[in-house]
């Protein structure tokens, strides 16, 4: 039994490893497009994006890891029934019920090491990626805007900016409308503009060039008063916004023990508060959250293992095939389960927990139906 453990457990290794290289691969180039774009066309430099690139691998680990788990448990099992070893295993005596242990116990390893990975280091790694967009963002302000779209981040002003330069990140055909209480509102019209940071200030300076003003006139609405300049600067204080050292962390981004000491926070002050309750719900999903997808990599196992023997197919295309299948059913369940948990159908620990307990159910009875045959 020990030789057949090690062969099963080395068979599943390469496939498991290959899987997890391959989707982290692709997720990582999804983001890669992103990142060149900042480099190249938005002037953001090569270290920033590089530690903007560090950080997304925890959160792509905890979405690859169970993936490459259930596509490996697939493959082997779908290729050791094709070749005929299950059938020959069953004839040596040996229960299948036995073959199927050292995965199931390579399943709970993995979502036990998952535990710290979703609850740690990804809450860790995404706090730290927010503070560093941010910081890009009060460097290079320009980088974090796109051109044809309204642009409400600043009190009193919407800003519309209808191109940006790739090379030099300058501002074409800028639009401004400020709407202070008590005014009316007023257009500012430029054929060009650039933003310069000020981070110690906590402030963009917007610098227009070739500004055009039209100020309404409460008297008379049909004659607007207006005026020109060659240059014009306006100022963008971000008072509003947090500065980089004061910025709280999301609920995604705290520990289970920083958001029960949170829950905790809550009821301590007893009260009955319709938003405090929905705060406290929802930071029991997120608890839940955390626990149930890193136990994933065991409800990938127990559903895997018997549709890849019944499968009865090598080729890796089915396999990835079943995969794909299984992983949007599991994530819609999922999402899902947040909307039960948030409109307060289903408690928070039923709606996360809802996924894992469908598909490890429904794999424990296909187990029990492949080891009856």
């Amino acid at each position: 039994m020990k030789i057949l453990r090690n062969y099963l457990l080395k068979e599943l290794c390469g496939p498991f490893l290959i899987s997890l290289v391959i989707l982290t691969f692709v997720m990582l180039m999804g983001n890669m497009v992103k990142m060149a774009e900042l480099v190249i066309n938005k002037g953001v430099s090569i270290i920033a994006v590089f530690k903007l690139l560090i950080f997304l691998l925890p959160y792509m680990l905890c979405l690859t890891l169970p993936m490459a788990l259930l596509t490996s448990v697939l493959l082997t099992f779908g290729r050791f029934s094709s070749d005929n070893e299950i059938t020959t295993i069953k004839s040596s005596g040996i229960s299948l019920t036995r073959l199927f242990i050292p995965p199931i116990v390579l399943g709970i390893i993995l979502s036990l090491l998952s535990i710290p990975l979703n609850d740690q280091v990804l809450p860790l790694a995404h706090f730290a990626g927010r503070k560093t967009a941010y910081e890009i963002g009060l460097k290079n302000p320009a980088s974090l805007i796109e051109a044809g779209k309204f642009i409400k981040s600043f009190k009193d002003k919407i800003i519309f900016i209808y191109g940006i330069e790739k090379k030099t990140n300058k501002l074409k055909h800028v639009r401004i409308y400020e709407n202070e209480p008590g005014q009316p509102t007023r257009t500012i019209i430029a054929e060009s503009g650039e933003f310069m940071a000020r981070p110690k200030e906590n402030a963009i300076i917007l610098k227009l060039y070739n500004t055009t003003f039209d100020i309404p006139n409460v008297k008379d609405p049909i004659k607007p008063s207006s005026g020109t300049t060659k240059t014009y600067i306006v100022t963008l204080p971000l008072e509003e916004q947090p500065r980089l050292e004061d910025i709280q962390k999301k609920r995604k981004e705290m520990t289970i023990a920083q958001l029960r000491n949170e829950i905790k926070k809550f009821k301590d002050k007893n009260l009955n508060l319709a938003p405090i309750m929905e705060e406290i719900i929802k930071m029991k999903t997120e608890i839940h959250k955390k626990l149930s997808m890193s136990f994933s990599c065991l409800a990938f196992v127990l559903i895997g293992l018997p549709l890849g023997i019944t499968a009865r197919r090598s080729e890796k295309s089915v396999g990835f095939g079943i995969s794909i299948g299984l992983i949007v059913i599991y994530y819609t369940l999922l999402i899902g389960g947040k909307v039960l948990a948030k409109n307060e159908i289903l408690s928070p620990f039923l709606s996360m927990w809802m996924a894992n307990i469908i598909l490890g159910s429904i794999g424990l009875v296909l187990m029990i139906r492949v080891i009856r045959k």
